[in-house]
């Protein structure tokens, strides 16, 4: 056998290709090897193609992200729809379907009637429903002050379990509403310790003159003589000027507006969209078909809805029972009680006192209960009120 030996000089020699690197780059010197240079060695020429290559990758990767991108909003279609169309048949089955109440565990009601019970004759108003204010016998407070001397007022702090009854009585006022009128009071319930108040020595409320305001005009309105006013405003003359103050003797709040600040204004517990399944009064049970006394109102909405209290009150119970599900009881002045029912979740603790408005709980479908709804009860003195004949709005 012949053994040929060659060396790279050799014609059977050819030269590797590099696919890395440049034509260029793949040349052979004159022995034979590679020659290889690298892009810096290029120049200017070299960092344009660099660039040019960066682009041209970086518009293929656009591209490509382009050709795809119809799917992020496809994506966003396939669960946002969905989900919108399960809430809304939720929400629209909530105000479709029937709400029942059945009263089948007369012992849970008994239950109920009996924590209402023992609460309710506990009264700790001082004044009687015209707001005149009452000693502790009873009896109404008389004026000893007349309206020929001049009004004067004193400064008090607002102390512990002070009220504005106690307040008025304190200083011989009559009326609730001297003191809400004069110092602004929107609601009594808010009063704070430490808070600044204006009492007058008479009963009354300030007028904030208007244009073409006089003593007749307002003496006419609330039915005080001139001289009176005269007298009460240590006023010299008649004139009057547009924004002075005058103090009216004996005047009162609307009753409206003394409703208003006294918190005895029922609102709905409910301010979102709900629906009357069922009203108070005598009914044809829908499950047991027993004549039956519905004890409240059934305000149909969606679970999770925020339940309000009614009026300003202190929450007497937090519980639950098979009939009523999750419940809150709160005690409100004047010996009115209210009842919240079928709670999703109990916010409210027991024993603290809530605003007008505050939120209690949320609606659910707990206890005796066929659908998603509150039942609310009103009590007054332990008999039942049909809510709407106390609710404002």
């Amino acid at each position: 056998m012949e053994i040929l030996n060659y060396s790279t000089d050799t014609p059977y020699t050819k030269p590797v290709r590099n696919p890395f690197l440049g034509r260029k780059e793949n040349r052979f010197n004159g022995r034979g090897t590679p020659s290889f240079t690298d892009h810096a060695s290029l120049g200017a020429k070299g960092a344009l193609q660099g660039v040019k290559g960066a682009f041209i990758l970086s518009g293929r990767i656009l591209l490509c992200a382009l050709k795809f991108i119809w799917l992020v909003p496809a994506v966003f279609a396939c669960v946002y729809f969905p989900y919108r169309a399960v809430e809304k048949l939720a929400y629209q089955e909530s105000f479709a379907n029937p709400v029942n109440l059945g009263t089948d565990n007369d012992w849970a009601l008994e239950f109920l009637d009996n924590a209402i019970s023992a609460f309710a004759m506990d009264n700790g108003a001082y004044f009687d429903v015209f707001g005149n204010v009452i000693d502790d016998d009873g009896t109404m407070v008389i004026p000893t002050v007349t309206f020929k001397q001049p009004v004067t007022f004193k400064n008090y702090t607002v102390r512990t379990n002070d009220t504005i009854s106690g307040i008025s009585y304190k200083f011989g006022l009559s009326k609730i509403d001297t003191i809400i009128a004069v110092n602004g009071i929107s609601n009594v319930t808010m009063l704070m310790v430490g808070q600044k108040l204006k009492i007058p020595s008479m009963d009354g409320l300030f007028h904030e003159v208007g244009k073409n305001d006089t003593l007749q005009k307002i003496g006419a309105k609330y039915n005080v003589s001139v001289n009176d006013l005269l007298d009460v405003n240590d006023l010299s003359s008649e004139t009057l000027s547009i924004g002075q103050k005058i103090f009216i003797p004996g005047a009162r709040l609307d009753s409206e507006t003394l409703e208003r600040a006294m918190g005895e204004v029922f609102y709905y517990p409910i301010k979102a969209k709900w629906r009357l399944s069922s009203p108070f009064g005598w009914r044809k049970d829908p499950i047991s078909g027993v004549r039956k006394q519905h004890t409240g109102i059934d305000m149909a909405c969606p679970t999770g809805t925020p339940i309000y209290a009614s009026m300003s009150g202190t929450v007497a119970f937090t519980g639950y029972n098979s009939v009523y599900g999750n419940y809150v009881i709160i005690k409100h002045r004047d010996n009115y009680q209210t009842l919240y029912a079928h709670m999703s979740k109990i916010v409210a603790k027991n024993g603290t006192r809530v605003a007008q408005g505050e939120k209690i709980g949320l609606v659910g479908s707990t206890g005796y209960s066929t659908g998603p709804h509150l039942h609310f009860t009103v009590y007054k003195n332990g008999k039942l009120v049909d809510p709407k004949s106390v609710v404002k709005r």
